[in-house]
């Protein structure tokens, strides 16, 4: 999007910005080896992982395969949360790529007949969080095992399509890499399962394939759609001359483009394109055209009243003559402090400190010059002679539907049996029944706004599956009611929190999804249905951001949405304060970054610290800010996107006012006096980069972490440092993690020798400073991790995956493990009568369960006595590895034990529980493995 540039730039870059080199193909499949391998020998791979929801909201959907033959049965694929398989409709789903080395779907393909499945990893959706893949999976066993069949440098795969005659027939259009040029995109095709590839159409090294369609019942007829596009992290450029529509007659052997100077447009501006084949000759293109809008001079105000636009050109003579009451109306209505009011604003303009154009700067951040932005958007193009000319369907613009987010969408579909009847995706979806001449909405109030993917029933009309970034929906009337499909645990987490509560609760901020809050024990099912309550309550809308609770009162919340809006909520009265720091009139505007980061200080929970480019403290919980920094950053870039920013903060629990701050341009500062003055600690340091987390040590004070992340450049290599004397020195500590970016750093609140490091592709931790890293895996597939919280009073790790939505884990074996054999911390249980019985004989048991955590230096098996006093009371084997294990007992007798028990306990009275069981009674027990002995008590 060439013409989407923002006010978001100053002066004064420290470096150049040289593109930093993408990490080959060649590196990330070593790096993938590395990582299973380290995965089989890691100490920790048997902590077990429970996901904790939530489900209500869902993730972002990236494509729907439906079978034909049987409507019930569908694969869904999660633009970061993977594929899921359901054949009873969406009541349930399995996830079947978890076996797999990435999360991340671009599209999928299935060949119902033979059960073969194909996924191209990497969304193709361009958004700021849409993660490279490895190449192209492919499954002979509905989703048992994958193999990877080749395309490994391609990052993002724009669609799959099988010869529905020939299953080893295979077309694929690659749309390529997000941040950097390369050559492996374009169409390639096999013809022997995958075996081997041949790239059939390349136009260079920046623009891909992001739609490929065939017409029904010939696969020899196929149309594409060409995209030229570059992300940066300051800029996106959707468009370009090589965006254009092309055609194969030779099932995608050869391709003629078929969209010059025919009615379509041509030229810089030609965004994403989207197809829907209806039949050889008849196709639809959904085009995102950023081409400006005409000027319209004949068109006449609406009202008298002032836009920012009139401030560009103002005189100071006609500014000082604007009536107060006019002048004041556009300051009230354009969110302007209270102190900028018509006569003391005059005053500025007056003394030369303030001029007329300020008014419209004023209010020109990165995100509202986004949506200020006047570009054609979505049209709809149709040609009825197979390509030779095209004709738009529509008068005017389809105006609501694209904003200027128009490279996120780009779906358009035809119904098979009616040529007239299209749908296209944006925000929100629309039908039309005349071709698209005029379009109806069919979003309704339980589908979320931003829409992906789409299947329209071949058979029968009006039976549609829509996949958004809010989950799944089906309808059977065309639209006019939905179902909605959220089962799967899927949400797409920028940040996780927990509060200080004994039973506490869980919050975080998802991808297009908002703030969310539950109890760390919510179950996920279906039982809210009944009582009418999810276990988690949305708190925020837009996209959710970072959350702090004050520890005094859990009912005070600061959370907010993406560039920097923030509130202050009151939980218990319901009020909500916005609290974003303003600048003055005359200033540059802050520049805030997506995900703006906020700290309350722990010395004082009135103190809030906000980072946009500059650093702002409040005294009085966002009432009111004070600036205590100048520009931390390289001082921004010209672009669309705000750049320039401070993406984390960090203050020393040890000393009130030691500060470190990160930038997405990769500048680390800290100040040792409440920021009265900054000192940059980074010069060592990779140029450029994101500075993902820079952490304060909760263990001395002159300790500090600070994690780079190179995802804005193709960059995967993990760059982890450590310094131990306030960032004058630093030691990389990454060592022998995996390539893969890293999200997130967290200390131990324990033990400081232990580390927790969340990376684009897992989990892990150190025991040694960083020395080695340790592989998570049980219950955690390989997915994105953005953010780890711990809390302390439960010794809980809380996992923020985006696209896995939370999960948990108990780390108080870690924090016990001394490099040695030991069974650890037995938690207590409490003696019920509803042992071994349910209130109804058609349900499960209640069954007891206690943990034994322990650890031993070698893979086999271990034999675990169950002592009271000296009497055993029961005795099992269980398997183990080498490292931390448990096995979970169900408190009951061995049938010796329990006579063991009788000897020694002549006047004890045990009863048989309904599921002919005796369990033990109060007491305390012992449990021994490998000689090594550990106690808990039955209350």
């Amino acid at each position: 999007m060439k013409q989407l540039f923002c006010a978001v730039f100053l002066t004064g870059t420290l470096s150049l910005f040289a593109q930093q080199p993408a990490t080959s193909a060649e590196i990330i499949k070593k790096s993938l080896e590395q990582k299973e391998q380290l995965t089989k020998t890691s100490i920790v791979k048997n902590i077990p992982f429970e996901n904790i929801g939530p489900t209500v909201m869902s993730g972002r959907v990236v494509d729907v395969d439906v079978n034909p033959e049987n409507t019930t049965e569908f694969y869904v694929g999660y633009a970061s949360g993977g594929v899921w398989y359901t054949n009873n409709n969406g009541t349930t789903f399995t996830p079947i790529l978890d076996t797999s080395p990435t999360q991340n779907v671009g599209d999928i393909a299935v060949d119902w007949k033979s059960g073969t499945i194909w996924v191209g990893t990497g969304e193709n959706n361009s958004s700021r969080s849409s993660y490279a893949g490895i190449g192209i999976l492919k499954s002979t066993d509905k989703g048992k095992t994958w193999s990877n069949v080749g395309l490994h440098d391609s990052h993002h795969i724009g669609r799959i399509l099988i010869n529905p005659n020939n299953p080893d027939e295979v077309v694929i259009g690659v749309i390529g890499h997000l941040y950097s040029p390369n050559t492996e995109r374009g169409i390639f095709k096999t013809t022997d399962g995958g075996k081997t590839w041949n790239k059939t159409l390349f136009i260079n090294e920046s623009t891909g394939i992001i739609d490929v369609q065939h017409a029904p019942n010939n696969f020899s007829v196929l149309y594409a759609a060409a995209w030229e596009r570059d992300r940066k992290a300051w800029n996106f450029d959707g468009d370009g001359k090589n965006s254009a529509i092309y055609k194969s007659t030779d099932a995608g052997t050869t391709w003629t483009k078929i969209s010059d100077n025919n009615g379509f447009p041509n030229g810089d501006g030609v965004g994403r394109i989207g197809l829907a084949v209806f039949d050889e000759n008849t196709v639809y293109a959904f085009h995102d055209s950023q081409f400006r809008r005409k000027k319209d001079e004949d068109k006449k105000e609406d009202s008298n009243s002032l836009t920012k636009e009139d401030f560009k050109t103002m005189s100071v003579s006609e500014f000082l003559n604007l009536k107060d009451k006019k002048l004041n109306s556009y300051l009230k209505t354009n969110g302007f402090q209270e102190k900028y009011r018509a006569e003391n604003v005059k005053q500025m303009v007056r003394s030369g400190s303030v001029k007329p154009i300020d008014l419209a700067k004023y209010l020109e951040d990165a995100n509202a010059m986004l949506f200020d932005t006047p570009v054609v958007g979505a049209e709809v193009f149709r040609t009825d002679n197979g390509g030779k000319s095209w004709k738009k369907t529509h008068e005017g613009y389809l105006d609501d539907l694209y904003y200027s987010y128009g490279y996120y969408f780009g779906e358009v579909r035809v119904d098979s049996q009616d040529k007239n009847a299209i749908y296209v995706l944006g925000v929100p979806i629309l039908k039309s029944k005349d071709g698209g001449k005029t379009f109806t909405s069919i979003s309704k109030e339980n589908v979320h706004a931003d829409h992906q993917a789409l299947w329209v029933n071949p058979k029968k009309q009006g039976h549609l599956v829509n996949g958004n970034d809010g989950g799944l929906n089906i309808s059977y009337d065309d639209g006019e009611s939905w179902i909605k499909l959220n089962q799967p645990a899927v949400g797409q987490f920028y940040t996780v929190y927990a509060d200080n509560q004994e039973n506490y609760n869980v919050y975080g901020g998802l991808q297009d999804n908002g703030v969310w809050v539950g109890n760390h024990n919510a179950k996920m099912n279906k039982a809210w249905h009944q009582s009418g309550k999810n276990p988690y309550e949305s708190i925020m809308g837009g996209d959710g951001m970072q959350v702090a609770v004050d520890d005094r009162n859990p009912n005070i919340v600061y959370t907010g949405y993406q560039f920097g809006n923030y509130y202050k909520i009151d939980r218990k009265s319901g009020s909500n304060k916005y609290i974003q720091p303003k600048h003055n009139l005359g200033e540059a505007p802050y520049r805030f970054n997506w995900q703006t980061p906020i700290q309350l200080s722990k010395h004082n929970q009135d103190i809030l610290y906000l980072g946009g480019n500059k650093l702002h403290r409040s005294l009085n919980q966002g009432d009111d800010w004070e600036t205590i920094s100048n520009d931390l950053t390289q001082g921004g870039k010209k672009g669309n996107v705000a750049y320039g920013t401070l993406t984390t903060i960090s203050e020393s629990p040890f000393q009130f006012g030691l500060l470190y701050v990160g930038s997405d341009d990769g500048l680390v500062h800290v100040s040792i006096n409440g920021g009265g003055s900054w000192e940059l600690i980074s010069n060592s340091f990779p140029k450029d980069l994101w500075v993902s987390r820079v952490i304060a040590s909760k263990h001395k004070k002159e300790r500090v972490y600070v994690t780079l992340n190179g995802y804005r450049w193709d960059d995967f290599t993990p760059y982890v440092f450590m310094s131990d004397d306030y960032g004058k020195t630093w030691r990389n500590i990454s060592n022998n993690l995996p390539t893969s970016s890293v999200n997130v750093i967290k200390e131990d609140p324990e033990k400081d020798t232990i580390l927790y490091v969340g990376t684009d592709n897992g989990l892990y931790v150190s025991f040694d400073n960083g020395i080695e890293w340790q592989s998570f895996k049980k219950g955690l597939p390989n997915v994105a991790v953005h953010d780890l919280v711990i809390q302390p009073k439960a010794k809980h790790l809380l996992v923020g995956t985006h696209g896995r939505s939370l999960y948990k884990a108990n780390i108080a074996p870690l924090q016990e493990y001394k490099n040695e054999e030991a069974i650890f911390t037995i938690k207590n249980i409490k003696k019920r009568n509803s042992w071994g019985s349910s209130w109804s004989k058609w349900l499960e048991p209640n069954t007891p369960e206690v943990t034994i955590p322990f650890y031993v230096n070698s893979n086999g098996e271990v034999t675990v006595n169950v002592y009271f006093e000296d009497v055993i009371v029961n005795s099992f084997k269980t398997p183990t590895s080498k490292g931390f294990n448990e096995v979970v007992y169900d408190v009951s007798f061995s049938e010796k034990g329990r006579k063991n028990y009788l000897k020694k306990q002549k006047d004890a009275e045990l009863k048989k529980a309904k599921n002919d069981k005796y369990y033990l009674l109060k007491g305390k027990y012992t449990v021994e493995i490998n000689g090594k002995k550990q106690t808990f008590e039955v209350k």
